[in-house]
């Protein structure tokens, strides 16, 4: 929210309620009641979507099962892909996908990839969703309605695909490797840092944007 807020959307308000929010992370004595609070703040989050697109597209709140528009259709659809991306990083190193900290595990449930989803969905999705909407490089013709369901027509998907992809080749300076890494390999470094935290090497500290 920051992030746009620098770029002239009116969104801080919700910044500072967020904030107010996370002061109460401190007194979180279970992972329920932090899982709470994050669920507040992510509601809180959604809510500036709004905000945040410029293209007259009204955006109530999050709807997951089944997504009933076309920002939730766009949300939903890439949430998948990220889960994805994740689950594929966490094969590629000695994690096991099922053992989590956050989300409950569960049958045929990778936990530890929801768990590591939460820090690259607003960094690859969401604003690659923004970018794709503000520029009408999607629009809701690229989405069929059914009932209360909205989901991506096939041009619509190549689209995002398209649009996903490039995205994980996407590449920042990392400031402690002082070289540039993709997003995509940002996800395999943030597994390693779970990795040497497990084994004790080294304490692990959250994700934080820095560009």
């Amino acid at each position: 929210l920051t992030y746009y807020n620098n770029r002239g959307r009116d969104v801080g308000e919700k910044i500072l309620q967020v904030k107010e929010l996370k002061k109460s992370l401190k007194a979180a004595d279970s992972i329920s009641y932090l899982m709470g609070i994050e669920g507040n703040i992510r509601d809180l989050y959604y809510s500036a979507f709004n905000e945040i697109v410029q293209n007259k597209i009204e955006f109530k709140k999050r709807v997951k099962r089944p997504p009933d528009n076309f920002i939730n259709s766009l949300i939903s659809f890439g949430n998948s892909l990220v889960y994805t991306s994740i689950l594929s990083e966490i094969y590629r190193t000695q994690l096991d996908p099922t053992v989590s900290f956050l989300h409950e595990p569960g049958y045929r449930r990778y936990s530890l990839a929801l768990d590591i989803s939460e820090i690259f969905k607003p960094i690859i999705l969401d604003r690659m969703i923004f970018t794709m909407i503000n520029k009408n490089e999607l629009t809701e013709k690229d989405t069929e309605k059914d009932l209360n369901y909205c989901y991506l027509k096939d041009k619509g998907r190549m689209k995002f695909l398209r649009k996903y992809d490039e995205r994980l080749k996407t590449t920042v300076k990392h400031k402690k490797l002082n070289r540039h890494v993709s997003y995509k390999r940002l996800i395999r470094l943030e597994c390693y840092k779970i990795v040497k935290h497990i084994i004790g090497e080294e304490k692990y500290t959250g994700f934080k944007m820095w560009w």
